[in-house]
């Protein structure tokens, strides 16, 4: 899987956090945290993608509203970890079209192709890059975290 395409995803995460209704709009930073703390081993990871397996190179998250207070992860803290993290000020829309844009220049499209996760098809419309939706998303999240558990069970035994 080493030849795998390369990735730099830009994440709505009020769109993905809001993917799935369990209790986060009464804690929006928490739910923002736990969010970052999965995406904070992505960078670098070889994952299935609708198209295939991809190599994640870059994971941008755009944080707004309530979320903007979520405790960062040492992976958005140190230029090194691979995880950005734009708090907005504003339309958290505007900012992931803004985020989309500088990432696309940053990564020249010979080294990783921008993807931006969102359902928003208002967002959507707006946006050059390809997108992929928020269940995609949750799911391998939900099996990293599984895996995760696994081993520390087994690890207990």
């Amino acid at each position: 899987m080493t030849d795998a395409p390369r990735v730099a995803l830009v994440v709505d995460a009020a769109n993905v956090v809001g993917a799935r209704p369990d209790g986060w709009w009464r804690d929006r930073a928490g739910a923002a945290e736990r969010l970052l703390a999965q995406l904070a081993g992505f960078p670098a990871a070889v994952v299935p993608s609708p198209d295939g397996a991809v190599r994640v190179v870059a994971v941008a998250v755009v944080l707004e509203g309530r979320a903007r207070s979520a405790a960062l992860p040492a992976a958005a803290r140190s230029p090194a970890g691979g995880l950005q993290v734009l708090l907005a000020d504003g339309s958290g829309d505007d900012a992931v079209v803004a985020l989309e844009g500088e990432l696309a220049r940053a990564v020249a499209p010979q080294e990783a192709e921008v993807v931006v996760v969102t359902a928003d098809r208002g967002l959507r419309a707006r946006l050059a890059s390809q997108c992929w939706g928020p269940g995609w998303l949750r799911d391998l999240l939900d099996a990293r975290t599984a895996t995760v558990r696994a081993v520390e069970v087994q690890g207990e035994e």
